[in-house]
């Protein structure tokens, strides 16, 4: 058998494969080095030259090419050290070469490589890698003999944590420190020598370069393009890229525009600084507050229904003493009758009537208002907010749509508000235990008003269920406090001069709960006294004079309190109707004339208030007064203005009839809202305007 010969074996080889050396060996080495593709460069060109001398020499000079061919791969080495290679580049690129050769001649040969083979290319290979060093090291020792301060610039500069890059006027990258390539995580030796436009994109390309919002960066974005063309400077601008071994980094940069002695443009410095440890704990910062303001939600929803709970379950063990103490003594008045017994009842009942006011002063303690315009669509995306861990941190998570369409603003309290809307969110959430979507409503309903709806996709409420929502006293199994809040919220609402509804979905499944407040604009209009325009006095300001006052519309919703009034009043010669309804009561009011209305102020279709607008639009002069169990200081007072009188149940019936006869025999005079000294007015004394 003819002993092999490796010199005839390889250039047997290269012959025919000198092509395919080549072009494995860049794509290895553009895999080593993390090269760039830049358009119009080509890095397989120097390896193809060093491949075909290898391949001549092998066939030309047999033996004496393992002495010749690293005189060939000397010259290569100076050429890396113009193209900003290092050291360590060079290493790996002639070990690529060795790879590329043992992978192409074992393709060939069935995967068996002869030792005479593997080690005539490892010194074919090693000895044009230290011929091509030698060349690198002679010229970095001569340019260091001859730049010294340049070149301690550079390596002061190679050491600090800042890069550096000089960009010329015409947007050639002239020099990157080291620390760039490091920042970048690719080398920018591509990039040096040539126009950013066309030699930074693809860079920026490969290593995903994007800003924090996550559109991508291009290299107009660039902040020493920019500083280029804007001449000023350019600063803070962020960069996430991510690394080709794995990673992401956050860069800041910033650039600063270089002018001549003469004042003309030179060019651009431009630095990176790595904010990745910055932006990490920013992040963490961020995610803690998200957090933190998800625990609040909880903590705030708990905490209210907590207190709610707490004073539901003192107000009821005091006003069931009461009951008892009622219960007994009309016992004994059933068996006999006694002045005293009646007296009783009469202590008994105003003791009552005390323990509701001392509720209600409470109420008003906890609730000191600081009225603000308030942007509606604003506060519903903080609630959102708050709410969202609740919401969506669940077995069975409730997303929320939002479709807000600038309404305007309210005049409310906006800390209130804000817990308004989320506890609405939350009472909306329980009604899904399988979990859904909410969509989230605000909308213009007309002239000066504006609507919030929160509509979920739980079950409809039963008509029954609807009527008693709303009652403080209705004790649901599933929520015992919600009936509560509900009933304090909507006395919240109303004090803002607007209404809390809960109505089923027009269309399929799913029920909604509707707040209904008056715009900013419409309430400045309406309390404003004269028109800045004309001067003149609006109509609702007219002094409204009364006449002697017979003919009574008593609106309850509550069967009982309206034909106790009706009962009463009709023993004082009053001529008494009764609405149970505020639609029926404004029919009963188109067909005859009345010359008062007490209108109970929370009722399920329509408020008081809003009952008191429609009236007082009809009648301009007639008397109106509400009746209610609520406090009314905080209440708007837009619709305070619009009723003479307010009287707190339970009602003191001598008031009430004074409040009434006040016109008989010409009392009433030019007094649109009765004597400023009847105690009829105690009540909102305060917010009542004059």
């Amino acid at each position: 058998m003819a002993r092999l010969n490796p010199i005839e074996a390889l250039s047997e080889l290269l012959q025919g494969e000198q092509e395919r050396v080549a072009r494995l060996w860049a794509k290895r080495l553009r895999a080593e080095i993390y090269e760039v593709d830049i358009p119009g460069k080509d890095l397989r060109a120097p390896l193809r030259r060093l491949v075909s001398e290898m391949a001549r020499l092998l066939k030309d000079r047999g033996e004496d090419a393992v002495r010749l061919w690293p005189e060939v791969a000397r010259s290569h080495g100076a050429d890396r050290y113009t193209q900003n290679f290092e050291p360590e580049d060079l290493t790996r690129e002639f070990k690529s070469l060795e790879e590329v050769l043992l992978h192409v001649y074992a393709r060939h040969h069935g995967g068996l490589i002869e030792p005479e083979v593997a080690g005539l290319i490892a010194e074919l290979v090693w000895e044009g890698d230290a011929a091509a060093q030698a060349s690198y090291a002679r010229i970095l020792k001569t340019e260091e003999v001859r730049f010294r301060e340049a070149a301690v610039m550079e390596s002061v500069l190679n050491h600090v944590d800042v890069g550096i890059l000089l960009a010329e006027v015409d947007g050639t990258v002239s020099f990157a420190t080291p620390p760039v390539s490091r920042l970048m995580g690719v080398p920018m030796r591509a990039v040096v020598g040539g126009r950013a436009v066309n030699t930074l994109a693809p860079v920026l390309t490969q290593v995903n370069a994007r800003h924090l919002a996550g559109e991508p960066f291009r290299v107009a974005d660039m902040p020493f393009v920019r500083a280029l063309k804007e001449q000023g400077p350019v600063r803070g601008v962020m960069m996430v890229v991510e690394r080709p071994g794995g990673g992401e980094v956050t860069l800041e940069m910033s650039a600063t525009p270089v002018w001549e002695e003469e004042g003309e443009l030179a060019g651009a410095i431009q630095t990176f600084t790595d904010r990745t440890e910055s932006a990490n704990k920013t992040k963490a910062l961020e995610s803690a507050y998200g957090e933190l303001r998800r625990l609040q939600g909880r903590l705030l929803q708990r905490t209210r229904q907590q207190a709610l709970g707490q004073l539901a379950g003192g107000a009821a063990h005091a006003l069931n003493n009461f009951l008892n103490v009622l219960r007994l003594r009309i016992t004994l008045l059933q068996r006999e009758y006694k002045p005293e017994h009646l007296e009783a009842l009469d202590r008994t009942v105003q003791q009552i009537g005390e323990l509701v006011a001392r509720l209600q002063e409470f109420n008003v303690q906890r609730t000191e208002e600081r009225p603000t315009d308030v942007n509606v669509d604003q506060t519903v995306r903080e609630s959102l907010e708050l709410a969202r861990g609740e919401l969506e941190q669940r077995e069975h998570p409730v997303y929320v749509e939002l479709d807000l369409n600038n309404p305007g603003a309210v005049r409310a309290d906006a800390a209130f508000f804000r817990e308004l809307v989320v506890n609405l969110m939350l009472a909306s959430r329980d009604r899904m235990e399988e979990g859904g979507h909410l969509r989230v409503t605000t909308r213009v309903a007309g002239p000066g008003w504006l609507t919030l709806r929160i509509q979920d996709e739980g079950p409809r409420f039963a008509p029954e269920e609807l009527s008693h929502l709303f009652d403080p006293l209705r004790r649901d199994p599933g929520a015992p406090q919600l009936s509560l809040y509900l009933a304090v919220a909507r006395a919240q609402v109303q004090r803002w001069g607007g209404e809390l509804m809960a109505e089923n979905s027009p269309t399929g499944a799913g029920a909604a709960f509707v707040v209904k407040l008056p715009r900013v604009q419409e309430k400045v209009a309406q309390e404003a006294v004269k028109s800045p325009a004309t001067g003149e006095t609006p109509a609702a300001a007219v002094p409204r004079r009364f006449q002697q006052t017979r003919r009574v519309l008593v609106v309850d919703d509550d069967l009982d309190n309206a034909r106790m009034m009706a009962e009463v009043l009709g023993e004082e010669g009053y001529e008494v109707q009764v609405a149970h309804d505020p639609t029926v009561a404004l029919g009963m009011w188109d067909r005859r004339r009345f010359d008062a209305a007490l209108l109970d102020a929370v009722m399920p279709e329509m408020s008081g208030w809003e009952l008191a607008r429609e009236l007082r639009e009809k009648s301009p002069q007639v008397l109106l007064a509400i009746v209610t169990g609520m406090d009314v200081r905080g209440q708007n007072r837009a619709n305070l203005a619009l009723v003479d009188a307010v009287f707190r149940k339970p009602i003191d019936v001598g008031a009430l009839d004074d409040f009434l006869a006040q016109a008989e025999g010409g009392s009433g005079g030019e007094n649109g809202r009765g004597s400023e000294e009847s105690p009829l007015h105690s009540e909102a004394e305060h917010d009542h305007p004059g």
